[in-house]
């Protein structure tokens, strides 16, 4: 009954993971206008797969950290209402922050469960100094070096599309129809008359209408616009393969503490959850992240997705416990700061959500921990 329960508790926690976390790498795709929503959720879906797989090899690291072996005594992890509190208890905590469309960590959802649950099991408590470096640390960390680099990663990429002469144009839209196209450095009521003078009368019906930014020059022979959105396209696949490699074993870890499955049939039930999770629920996410941060275009969009990628494959390969969610907002804060386009309400609501899950998952796995304890 207890490893059934662990099962279904560890599944649950990668779902509401999926959910929560899926569609983070392919925001900017959606949100500068690269790829339609459901575009963006297959490529998200294929390199949640191939990353869960990698992360077998390479992030075994996380597998111990998660397993709360070195957090509480180790008579505390074997305790099986300690696993199950932990589990029920961070998937809740993701799960309610998904539906209101709060991008919030699961890392900090589980760190949050692990303390918890500690405390209210051992009497010698949880290790602080543990819990400080090897989670805290790094949790709070990774938003601040994301959100430096993100803004200059922009700010460099910037430099370089302006050396190498490619330019920004504006098209102008009326639905999803292309009207004329005006180079930047156009004063607007230049721009204004040259668009009356050369188009010509159309009717279209939709209720989306709208400018969207390409670039105009070339590199190597390639068209600058055509390299970018194969770039764009590449490091978002990059930084949901990532997510995969460093989310997946940390959720897996629930499953083997609770002795249910061996570790490749851990990852295999932990990605099929997390994939249903990203297909079925991610919508709400997908439009904060794309939509409510910041607006952005393909440039910038690539330039946060390249900071996300490189900070999170580098923190699985080490074995640290970042947050995808942090990481990725964090370059995208970084990015609207520079811009000026972020929408600072919105990022004070994440920052508020950020802060309470640690505190959330905790007094939710005491509670469940008391409850399991009299169970099992």
């Amino acid at each position: 009954m207890t490893i059934v329960l662990a099962v279904l508790f560890g599944c649950f926690l990668a779902y509401a993971n999926g959910a929560n976390d899926n569609f983070k790498g392919v925001a900017t795709l959606y949100g500068s206008g690269r790829a339609t929503y459901r575009g963006a959720l297959a490529i998200a879906a294929v390199a949640q797969v191939l990353g869960s797989i990698v992360s077998l090899i390479v992030a075994q690291g996380l597998l111990a950290t998660f397993s709360g072996r070195g957090l509480v005594p180790d008579a505390v992890v074997a305790m099986k209402a300690f696993t199950l509190s932990v589990g029920l208890a961070a998937a809740l905590t993701v799960l309610v922050a998904t539906i209101l469309g709060f991008p919030i960590s699961t890392t900090h959802a589980l760190t949050g469960a692990l303390a918890g649950a500690g405390l209210w099991a051992s009497s010698s408590g949880v290790d602080l100094s543990k819990l400080q470096s090897t989670f805290l640390a790094p949790l709070l960390l990774s938003p601040l070096v994301s959100a430096g680099g993100g803004a200059l990663a922009y700010l460099a990429f910037r430099r370089l599309t302006v050396v190498s002469g490619i330019e920004r144009e504006t098209c102008i839209c009326v639905g999803t129809e292309v009207i004329e196209i005006v180079p930047s450095g156009v004063a607007p009521a230049q721009a204004l008359s040259a668009f009356q003078a050369r188009t010509v009368p159309t009717m279209s019906i939709s209720t989306r209408v709208g400018c969207v930014e390409r670039y105009r020059g070339n590199v190597f022979g390639v068209r600058a616009s055509s390299l970018l959105d194969g770039f764009h396209y590449a490091t978002g696949a990059a930084v949901c393969f990532a997510r995969a490699l460093n989310d997946t074993p940390k959720i897996a870890a629930v499953l083997l503490v609770a002795g249910a499955l061996s570790p490749s049939f851990a990852i295999a039930a932990v990605t099929g959850a997390m994939v249903m999770g990203g297909v079925l629920n991610a919508r709400k996410i997908a439009e904060t992240m794309s939509h409510k941060v910041t607006t952005m275009n393909a440039e910038q969009g690539f330039s946060a997705n390249v900071v996300t990628a490189a900070l999170v494959i580098v923190a699985s390969r080490l074995g640290l416990p970042v947050s995808t969610t942090h990481v990725s907002v964090g370059s995208l804060f970084g990015i609207g700061a520079v811009t000026g386009q972020v929408q600072w309400r919105v990022v004070v609501q994440i920052l508020f959500a950020w802060i309470t899950t640690v505190p959330v998952a905790a007094l939710l796995a005491a509670v469940l921990f008391g409850i399991f304890r009299q169970l099992f």
